[in-house]
């Protein structure tokens, strides 16, 4: 029941990013809806699709649909009284961004997956959604910059796939995952942490 909420509140923080990143070009209502949905979904979907599962999770239970709708038809409507967006903006995103990455770690394990696999969609279903999101809006990836943004999603899939196999019996391992990558990417958007320069692959 616990992966399931953090599920859903997943899907209404990355549904409230797509209505933000769509804010400055003056898109319809229904334009903006569809963007955020797709961004609150879009990542789960690639999970399944992947993996063969035989029903994507929205289709199977239509309350994230739902969700991810009435999420981003109230954000259009509420964002807008916002002034510091951008701050909104990068809570929402790192919320999501932790929830989805753990929930999807952990339901693929569940799945009966190796932990590598694990890890790896637990990745992509955390970043593939705001990817889809920047594209559609014309912003800048931010997996693709400088900042951590999937290092965040990895060290918190790990650190819940060491908690299961070690003490698979404790009810908050997610939560001590949620946690690790949401304080992480926090830091690195206040404190500006970034990869040293020997780490960065730079044009000649």
């Amino acid at each position: 029941m616990l992966l399931y909420f953090l599920g859903m509140f997943g899907i209404a923080a990355f549904a409230v990013t797509g209505v933000i990143s769509s804010g400055k070009k003056d898109m319809d209502l229904f334009s903006v809806v569809f963007l955020g949905m797709v961004t609150s979904l879009g990542g789960g979907t690639i999970r399944d699709t992947v993996l063969s599962v035989e029903t994507v999770y929205w289709v199977e239970d239509t309350s994230y649909l739902w969700v991810a709708f009435l999420s981003s038809a109230l954000a259009f409507f509420t964002v807008r009284f916002i002034e510091d967006r951008q701050t909104v903006f990068h809570y929402a995103d790192s919320f999501g961004l932790a929830l989805f990455t753990v929930v999807a770690t952990e339901k693929v394990l569940d799945l009966g997956f190796s932990p590598t696999i694990a890890i790896t969609m637990g990745i992509i279903t955390g970043v593939a959604g705001g990817i889809i999101r920047d594209v559609l809006s014309h912003r800048p990836p931010l997996v693709l910059g400088r900042e951590f943004y999937a290092t965040p999603a990895f060290l918190g899939a790990l650190l819940l796939v060491l908690l299961e196999k070690n003490v698979p019996t404790h009810e908050f391992n997610s939560i001590y995952a949620v946690s690790l990558v949401f304080i992480l990417r926090v830091f690195a958007i206040h404190k500006d942490l970034y990869y040293p320069s020997w780490l960065l692959y730079k044009k000649r």
